[in-house]
């Protein structure tokens, strides 16, 4: 006798936000992704700032 599955099996696709090693060990395992290359945007503390602006 054939066993019935509860749920249909999908294939996963992945929309990646940021570092390239999770999408590219991602696709080594056969799932679809997307990269989104993004990183968080640069606040410098202004204590920071001012030591950056003496070195350069």
């Amino acid at each position: 006798m054939e066993k019935k599955r509860c749920c249909k099996v999908r294939r996963l696709k992945v929309v990646n936000i940021g570092l390239q090693g999770f999408a590219e060990s991602l696709r080594k395992q056969g799932v679809k992704v997307a990269q989104v290359n993004w990183r968080p945007p640069r606040k410098l503390d202004s204590e920071i700032k001012n030591l950056l602006d003496e070195l350069l």
